[in-house]
């Protein structure tokens, strides 16, 4: 007989949810963790996008690495497509979100969420956001989440990054215009630093001072082979089991040891569209389950548990609550913050090229996604990317907020061009990828009130009505952008930049936080407010955007204290 009755269901298997699942399941409770989305390089699912495939899965010998190269091609589109918001039966089209005007929302469905094709960026939260900003509860420190950083850093591997020809050109324009380099995880100044990642570090065997003849699959190689996928899946290195592959994403740094445990069943496939509640009388609710629909199937089933954990995401989470009727206090998916993205992008001559770092190109599709950052504490980060050439050209040159370049004067401005490029002009830039440098800006936005999730009125999906996503950002936090991108332009000048470009980006929601914030709809354990043994466990429980850094480590370092706190309430 299936188990219906868990110590603990999880709502989201993607960078936070396999995190909590770990730690409650290696404290011995029974967990069961439901992710919209399928389960890639898991054997009781060899097709997961053309048949429904097993139905749960609890042993780690599930798990293939031989299965997971064989579905991470690494071909861009086709994962894009892969691994984009949707069902895992990619015929029956994605699901929808209403997002006003020209904005895109980039999030992942599949166990690891949207971690399978984040880059591994992994930054600490700039201390100075949680202690002296007003969003956080003023019981909540910056140091309480310090030991769980550690955790989280070791679980995934978390080093500096590998230095290829990007981040030299980047670090040199840095230390001309007068930047400092950073040697502290814990940042409180402005700076430029190698960049955390969560990527295991390449085989002593690539270093660049050696020559190397091997086809870079394990066990000849480990750790990162440095060819840029990891917004594509990253598998690599080829042929190594599924542990052992080098982005620690989720699914490979947490999923693994939750199953290790012997307590933890993942169900993908499962798209929850109720939580369950008790009310006594005169009572605050109380969790006891979910009811979530086969995305396969089309049937509806119900599980119980001692304690629920939405962990969902900023969108789905607040989407789930609103249409479920639990009880909103005016915050329940407001305050959204997602990072007010910008990005510059250089392009050098040849010759500038070889008298600043020796050589002719800067070839970004090398080493890793971000190698490197540049933090302000206050303002924001900006990093050099290594956008492939589809994803990149879109980004920095095929969406902006001023129209065409041609209708925009930047001849007072630190950037000769801005806005989109096209036609012939944009070949002839890209004809020069090769010698192209983007810095990617992410903005210390704020919460407001009136920015967040609602339930689009008379629209709805097979799951009930679809969110909408509302986000205008204040005027602080567009002189915030501003300032950025006039640094990172200055920065690629100072780096000899022949002509440097700004996107002025549109709203993309990559980031996305505070939706459900500690402090307005959450206590310090992350349990709600106005629902008893109701938890959450991811990014919208950040209270705010955590400075403008990556928000990856601190979403799981939060988790992890929740976890430890679900523990210490109830079991």
């Amino acid at each position: 007989m299936v188990q219906q009755q868990y110590d603990v269901v999880i709502v989201g298997a993607g960078a936070d949810g396999p995190v909590v699942a770990w730690r409650l399941g290696a404290a011995g409770l029974d967990v069961l963790l439901l992710e919209a989305g399928p389960f890639h390089g898991n054997e009781r699912w060899p097709n997961p996008h053309q048949e429904p495939g097993g139905e749960r899965s609890s042993a780690i010998d599930d798990l293939s690495g031989t299965l997971l190269d064989e579905q991470f091609t690494k071909r861009e589109m086709e994962m894009i497509e892969k691994l984009l918001w949707g069902p895992a039966d990619h015929e029956r089209g994605s699901w929808p979100r209403k997002y006003p005007g020209d904005g895109i929302v980039l999030q992942a469905a599949g166990v690891g969420g949207t971690s399978l094709m984040y880059a591994g960026n992994y930054p600490r939260a700039y201390p100075a956001a949680i202690d002296e900003q007003p969003h956080w509860p003023d019981t909540f420190s910056y140091e309480e989440l310090i030991p769980y950083y550690q955790r989280i850093e070791k679980m995934t591997n978390v080093s500096p990054a590998p230095i290829t020809a990007k981040e030299e050109l980047f670090f040199r324009g840095a230390e001309a215009a007068g930047w400092d380099l950073i040697d502290e995880k814990n940042v409180t100044s402005p700076g430029y630093r190698p960049q955390p990642n969560a990527i295991t570090e390449p085989d002593e065997k690539l270093h660049v001072s050696k020559e190397y003849g091997g086809d870079f699959t394990y066990p000849d190689v480990t750790g990162d082979t440095l060819g840029l996928a990891e917004v594509v899946g990253n598998p690599h290195p080829i042929d190594a089991p599924f542990e052992e592959k080098a982005k620690r994403a989720s699914n490979v740094a947490f999923v693994p040891p939750a199953l290790k445990t012997n307590h933890v069943t993942v169900r993908p496939n499962a798209f929850v569209t109720d939580v369950l509640t008790e009310t006594p009388l005169g009572d605050t609710p109380t969790a006891t389950g979910v009811e979530f629909r086969d995305t396969w199937s089309g049937d509806t089933q119900r599980v119980h548990g001692e304690v629920v954990v939405l962990a969902a995401g900023a969108i789905e989470t607040p989407r789930l609550w609103l249409n479920t009727g639990l009880p909103d206090n005016g915050w329940v998916g407001k305050g959204l913050t997602h990072h007010l993205l910008d990005g510059v992008i250089g392009l050098w001559t040849e010759r500038d090229l070889e008298q600043r770092i020796g050589t002719k190109t800067v070839d970004q599709y090398m080493g890793q996604f971000s190698g490197g950052r540049f933090d302000y504490p206050g303002l924001g980060m900006l990093q050099p990317t290594g956008s492939p050439p589809g994803f990149g050209t879109y980004i920095g040159f095929g969406a902006s907020r001023s129209g065409f370049a041609f209708m925009n004067d930047s001849a007072a401005a630190p950037w000769d061009t801005m806005g989109r490029i096209a036609g012939t002009r944009l070949k002839r830039m890209l004809s020069d990828y090769r010698r192209m440098l983007p810095l990617f800006i992410l903005t210390d936005d704020r919460p407001k009130q009136s920015n967040g999730i609602t339930v689009a009125p008379g629209i709805t999906d097979e799951h009930g009505p679809i969110p909408q996503i509302n986000y205008v950002p204040s005027e602080a936090d567009r002189k915030r952008r501003d300032r950025l991108a006039e640094i990172g332009a200055r920065i690629l000048r100072e780096a000899g930049a022949d002509h440097v470009h700004r996107s002025d980006a549109p709203p993309m929601g990559i980031h996305l936080h505070s939706t459900m914030a500690m402090g307005k709809v959450l206590d310090n354990a992350c349990e709600a407010f106005d629902v008893d043994r109701l938890f959450v466990a991811d990014h919208s429980a950040l209270a705010n955007g955590v400075g403008g850094v990556n928000p990856t480590n601190t979403g799981q370092a939060l988790a992890l204290h929740t976890a430890d706190e679900i523990k210490r309430r109830y079991f």
